[in-house]
């Protein structure tokens, strides 16, 4: 390093052949075009070293077009250069992002390291804003080892900093930390309005696109541990906007891809929600860590609820591999692959874990889980233990107030109440967990309570009404391409499918290709018979089911065991 450091000095700034591609990279630069003033820096770089702030410009770049290693290795270089220029205050600024991805990578030490030479730089200028920047991340480290009251004190020292020097980044990041340690106390009514502060900051377009993507992954990540669905889609929706902008970004693409995903699967777009999955699946295929890990469980789940159990078992593994727990997905995978004894073992571990606040992502899913525990208690025959669980949902849908809870807590209370055959007051509760599915436009959420609606009318003798609720609900299965809840409504429906003994041994095998999510090019390969015959199968198969869709004909397939 200091061999490296000496050619740093003792090579030029100047060079008028590449002064061309500095400029150029300066301009692209200024409009975001990260890939191209990268590649312009980095070329006027190579003849001859960058001037301090152009030397920061290909940083920057550097670390936006997900180019890890040579951003680390630029950011350590301009670090030293400005100690070599007497600027201590920018040498301590780049210190500071050296400690904080060490930090967010899980590298303790190095951030530590990193840390302590930002305090002993910020020692010899006391009064400046650099001391905000260690107090943001003396209060990451307050966070983590659970003290969040000291946090919250430090980065409100933080904060008054960042408004006396007039410091965006400063402020926006030391924002972030405070709301997210005000809601670590229990203070959420304070700790989501510095969100949302820190937001304004952001899309206002005052803060670094360095400093913005973290602060934009961050608050939507807090929104979802808050359940605030709506505070989500708001954030995630900006997300979408800004990455846009800047089609080159890496290290937020991934995180913005997860997430659109996740609401568009919760607005009933389970395509597009599909499409962005894979494609944060394909961005992270070289890139390790727990969002990575994010992007492949987001992807089971959907193969999952579309009856891909093949995929949704691959996906969840590499999940699992990349470090996030594939829970409790993979419980209701089991279930819905008829696996019951595995199924209520995995989800009874997890439901233990997560009281605790152990396992991957800890006590912030427990409703999730204890949505999954009644389900598959229910289909297990466990009631006891299905009423449990959703006796603690509402306990905690009632002290968080988040209206998705409540809709959560309804759903797995009217099912137990159905079990119990007490249709009358499952209706009750069933209608307004459906009301409130209905305000957070959750359109399959939706169709699922409609199911336990029907099945409560059924019990009280209400025919006509429960058919038209399965009726409903059906078509939104079969347009999402959710197969298993096609079927399960299918036992419910007065109009039942045709039995399977109508069907040839050749349509029996075309169907259960179909079911599997097969395409009728590797049908024929699979068959060894041609697409035209492919299709006369499952044209007869159509027919002979009184079905319109392969999707229903995979339903019928899923009710019937064929799979």
């Amino acid at each position: 390093m200091r061999r490296q450091r000496r050619r740093w000095r003792q090579r030029g700034h100047t060079g008028a052949k590449m002064a061309t591609s500095i400029e150029l990279g300066r301009q692209a630069f200024l409009r975001r075009e990260w890939k191209e003033a990268f590649r312009q820096l980095k070329a006027g770089d190579a003849e001859s070293p960058l001037e301090p702030a152009d030397l920061e410009r290909l940083a920057q770049a550097a670390y936006l077009i997900g180019r890890d290693a040579d951003a680390t290795a630029l950011f350590m270089r301009a670090h030293y250069v400005s100690m070599d220029a007497g600027a201590p205050e920018r040498a301590a600024r780049w210190a500071f992002w050296l400690s904080l991805n060490a930090l967010l990578g899980g590298d303790i030490a190095q951030s530590t390291g990193w840390l302590a030479r930002i305090q002993r730089i910020v020692g010899t200028c006391p009064d400046c804003a650099e001391q905000g920047y260690v107090d943001v991340l003396s209060g990451l480290a307050q966070l983590g080892q659970g003290h969040a009251e000291n946090a919250c004190a430090i980065f409100g020292h933080a904060i008054s900093r960042a408004v006396r020097f007039k410091a965006p980044d400063l402020m926006a990041m030391s924002l972030l930390g405070q709301g997210q340690a005000l809601i670590q106390i229990g203070r959420a009514a304070d700790g989501v309005p510095r969100l949302d502060e820190a937001m304004v900051t952001v899309a206002a377009g005052e803060v670094s696109a360095m400093a913005a993507g973290i602060v934009y992954c961050a608050v939507i990540l807090t929104c979802q541990r808050l359940f605030d669905l709506r505070r989500c889609k708001e954030w995630t929706r900006a997300l979408d906007e800004w990455c846009a902008e800047q089609p080159d970004l890496v290290p937020y693409r991934g995180e913005c891809l997860v997430h659109r995903s996740e609401i568009l699967q919760l607005e009933g777009e389970w395509s597009a929600a599909m499409t962005e999955a894979q494609r944060a699946v394909e961005l992270f295929a070289t890139r390790r860590g727990p969002v990575s890990g994010r992007a492949y469980y987001q992807l089971a789940e959907l193969h999952r609820l579309r009856g891909k159990f093949s995929l949704a078992e691959e996906m969840y593994g590499e999940a699992g591999r990349r470090g996030t727990e594939p829970q409790p997905g993979l419980s209701l995978l089991r279930l819905a692959q008829r696996d019951f004894d595995v199924a209520k073992a995995a989800i009874s571990r997890v439901t233990r874990e997560a009281s605790h606040g152990h396992g991957i992502r800890g006590a912030a899913t427990r409703p999730l889980v204890l949505h999954a525990c009644v389900e598959i208690m229910i289909a297990t025959g466990d009631v006891e233990a299905a009423r449990q669980a959703a006796v603690e949902l509402e306990s905690i849908a009632a002290d968080v107030g988040a209206l998705v809870l409540h809709a959560w807590s309804g759903k797995a209370t009217g099912t137990v109440l159905l079990a119990q055959d007490d249709a009358q007051a499952a209706l009750a509760v069933l209608r307004d967990a459906w009301q409130q599915w209905q305000e957070l436009d959750s359109i399959y959420e939706s169709a699922e309570v409609r199911v336990l609606i029907g099945r409560a009318c059924l019990a009280l003798g209400d025919e006509d009404t429960a058919h038209s609720h399965f009726e409903a609900a059906a078509r939104t299965f079969e347009r999402l391409g959710a197969t298993p809840a096609l079927a399960e409504v299918g036992k419910f429906a007065s109009a039942g499918a045709a039995p399977s003994h109508l069907l040839s041994r050749r349509e029996l095998e075309v169907l259960r290709l179909v079911a599997k999510g097969q395409s009728n090019r590797e049908i024929a390969a699979r068959l060894f018979i041609s697409e035209h015959t492919v299709a006369r199968h499952l044209s007869s198969i159509l027919g002979k089911l009184g079905v319109a869709s392969r999707t229903a004909a995979s339903a019928f397939a899923f009710e019937h065991g064929l799979i």
